[in-house]
């Protein structure tokens, strides 16, 4: 485990700094676009669904028409607490409704008008939403997948921590690209928007808070991340393990930080395999 203490001030910014990481920001967004609105107008959808009573607290949900007991993957965006929405990342639906998978993406409210606790609370009662609502929607509360990319696999990770759902229900967690420890972040820019106290980011670092026994997770990574949220997830990923967790690490060659999950629109990438994976589902 390196220590991230050990990198001067301008070391840590650019170590946390994804968007440094690509030529073309932009264009990494706007890929996550291109890929989703069609998706609107291809696939059944039940969009806007209210999970609770924020105005940010939707879902969009792309069932299988005809099942009652389709398994579930379950999408947090990323945008580093701060940015993009559901409307952004619904690019897999098409692959995995094929592949007899419903799909749900979620909003949830955004820094700095949201606390980070707000958006955990958010994503967590969504779960339950979906959990309770599993019937009407016709999917199998047991075999939902929860999955986050960057800060969603950070908010991922917590609604996996949440001994009450995952008592319920058990998960299965996908999480890429994520943040799991947050006192770093509390000497970087993004602080300017989390606001984090030290007890605040204690709290709110899934890896201090370990998922439910029974939570089968992988844990994935972009070879062109920086440094540290490679470490990251892969302190978090030896932790899970030590636990007891079953844990699965890798990392995806040629991808960075931002196009690593598109491979979900792909039915044979090592990605949409690790969704078959923790739903059970054949090869």
């Amino acid at each position: 485990m390196s220590d991230w203490r050990a990198l001067a001030p301008a070391a840590l910014e650019r170590a946390y700094n994804a968007r440094a990481t690509v030529a073309d920001i932009e264009a990494e967004l706007q890929a996550y676009r291109a890929g989703s609105s069609p998706m609107y107008q291809r696939l059944a959808c039940q969009a806007g669904l209210r999970y609770g009573e924020s105005p940010d607290e939707t879902l969009d949900f792309f069932p299988l028409p005809g099942r009652t007991d389709a398994p579930l993957f379950v999408f947090i965006h990323g945008g580093y607490w701060r940015a993009l929405c559901k409307e952004d990342s619904v690019f897999m639906a098409e692959n995995f409704t094929a592949l007899g998978i419903a799909v749900a993406a979620l909003d949830y409210s955004l820094a700095p008008a949201a606390h980070l606790s707000v958006m955990v609370a958010q994503c967590r009662r969504a779960m339950a939403w979906l959990s309770h609502n599993s019937r009407a929607l016709g999917v199998d509360a047991g075999r939902m997948v929860v999955a986050g990319s960057s800060a969603g696999a950070h908010l991922a990770a917590m609604v996996l921590n949440d001994a009450s759902l995952a008592a319920a229900k058990p998960l299965g967690g996908l999480l890429v690209s994520g943040l799991f420890d947050l006192e770093p972040l509390r000497h970087t820019l993004p602080n300017s928007w989390l606001k984090l106290s030290a007890e605040q980011a204690q709290a709110l670092s899934p890896q201090h808070q370990l998922p439910a026994p029974g939570c089968a997770l992988q844990v994935v990574v972009a070879e062109h991340d920086t440094e540290e949220f490679k470490r990251q997830s892969r302190d978090y990923a030896q932790a899970c393990s030590a636990a007891g967790r079953p844990t699965l690490f890798y990392e995806l060659a040629g991808r960075n930080h931002f196009d690593v999950i598109l491979d979900w629109t792909h039915p044979d990438t090592a990605l949409t395999g690790s969704v078959r994976a923790l739903l059970g589902m054949a090869a």
